[in-house]
């Protein structure tokens, strides 16, 4: 089972307040795994499956059928995830690393206490889900849906992300670390102790307007100045 961590990352106050109030860092999983099974594919996923302490070594669940099942104690290992269906399943304590896929669902999916290492995925549908005390480290992922989600103690770290949408999706505790974000969607999106000075470029296409709740470096301030200008009706002349 996972052991639950807390810290700070700085002294920062929010983006618009002054003074030198603590940003609540986000907690990160440190799993403690059992002794795995090796994962015998004797047909594949199934809806509403339930796969406890199972290896998954380099399977291929292209375009599966896992939806509503439930992953605890697991490990993930080079598996490809092209069009595999997992829409509302439930990861638990459970550690991906080196996947790879193109439309993924997992819409409505529950990932607590989850590591995503080094993964390679596009256009992943994890719009409606709820992570808690996910790290996300390594690896590209394009063109991420998480719409109306829900992330909280969410550490994304040293990985490139293109194109996510974070459209009406609720942010508490999220760190970028050593991470690039392009043309990120932050469009009515609701940030609490959001850290986003780690993140190189923080390039973002829309919502510049919800940055409330959100920690960035005076570098970063500078960088979005033109956007938030735009925003505000500003014109700069000189």
């Amino acid at each position: 089972m996972a052991r639950r961590t807390a810290r700070t990352t700085g002294t920062a106050g929010r983006a618009g307040e002054r003074g030198t109030a603590a940003v609540r860092g986000a907690r990160r999983p440190e799993l403690r795994l059992p002794p795995l099974t090796p994962y015998e594919d004797g047909g594949g996923l199934e809806p509403d499956g339930d796969y406890d302490a199972l290896d998954f070594r380099e399977a291929d669940l292209t375009g599966q059928d896992g939806a509503g099942a439930r992953f605890m104690d697991c490990v993930l290992t080079g598996c490809a995830l092209d069009e595999a269906s997992l829409r509302a399943a439930r990861l638990l304590d459970t550690r991906l690393t080196g996947v790879q896929g193109v439309g993924t669902n997992l819409a409505e999916a529950t990932l607590r206490d989850v590591e995503l290492l080094d993964a390679r995925l596009g256009g992943t549908q994890l719009h409606g889900a709820v992570l808690e005390r996910v790290l996300i480290r390594g690896g590209k992922i394009d063109y991420l849906n998480l719409r109306r989600a829900r992330l909280k103690d969410v550490v994304f770290e040293s990985c490139v992300l293109v194109e996510p949408d974070f459209g009406g999706a609720r942010l508490e505790r999220v760190e970028f670390v050593d991470c690039a974000l392009k043309q990120a969607d932050l469009s009515a999106v609701t940030l609490t102790d959001v850290d986003l000075r780690g993140a190189a470029p923080l390039d973002l296409s829309r919502g510049v307007d919800r940055l409330s709740g959100a920690v960035i470096s005076p570098t970063q301030l500078l960088d979005l100045a033109p956007v938030l200008a735009a925003e505000l009706g500003v014109r700069v002349v000189g």
